[in-house]
């Protein structure tokens, strides 16, 4: 029998989280294990319930959903767990924030309910929920700009560790593809792609393929159209 993903949903709106929950509990394969109304309380719901993802607000009172989601990311106790980023505005520049924290993805408030649920597998799963058209145009949009938010360095890190043929599949990564797609554009088996991620995460100290997309774009690997 297949695993249920253990599901904690992250909204300061009671009524947001309420229609979320009876979503989420109407499929099959999931389960809402917790529900919290600010960051520090998802934090700690997370620890407790040992939830297997996260269905995170961007903007919550006591602490945002950035900076809960970097807690979460930081924590080896919670190295498994996932958060999926929702945001009113698909233009809202805090995603950014979010996915360097350690988000796997993000969705609009407004997605449809099919869309969540599939968001919610696809994240669970260990992808990374990256839209490559406005993902990508938001991603080098913020990143062009002199200063990031709250004025950390922007500085990328280094491509130096990684051979000709881990850029090419970076490349691949940070404009939406998956591993089996990859694997066709560059004539390799779906596990040997899957092998290049890896070890490209490995050698960037990425946390998923969020990070790597953020990586590509702050080295200038990809650029938005490219």
């Amino acid at each position: 029998m297949t695993r249920r993903i253990r599901v904690l949903l992250a909204d300061d709106q009671a009524l947001v989280r309420a229609a979320f929950a009876m979503l989420v509990e109407s499929a099959p394969d999931m389960d809402v294990v917790a529900q919290a109304g600010t960051g520090r309380e998802a934090v700690e719901l997370a620890r407790a319930r040992r939830a297997d993802l996260v269905v995170m607000d961007v903007r919550m009172p006591d602490l945002d959903g950035i900076e809960a989601t970097r807690l979460i990311a930081a924590d080896e106790d919670l190295a498994g767990v996932k958060v999926l980023m929702l945001t009113t505005y698909d233009t809202d520049e805090h995603v950014v924030e979010a996915l360097r924290a350690g988000a796997s993805g993000f969705l609009v408030k407004d997605t449809k309910p099919a869309e969540l649920l599939d968001a919610i597998r696809t994240v669970a799963a260990g992808e990374s929920l990256l839209s490559p058209g406005p993902t990508g145009r938001l991603i080098a949009r913020v990143l062009r700009q002199p200063e990031t938010p709250g004025g950390a360095d922007p500085a990328p890190r280094s491509l130096a560790a990684l051979s000709d043929r881990e850029r090419q599949v970076l490349t691949l990564v940070a404009r939406g593809l998956n591993n089996t797609e990859v694997a066709e554009t560059l004539g390799l088996s779906p596990l040997t792609a899957k092998t290049h991620v890896s070890r490209i995460m490995g050698k960037l100290t990425a946390r998923d393929r969020a990070q790597l997309v953020i990586t590509a774009y702050e080295a200038g690997l990809v650029t938005p159209g490219g």
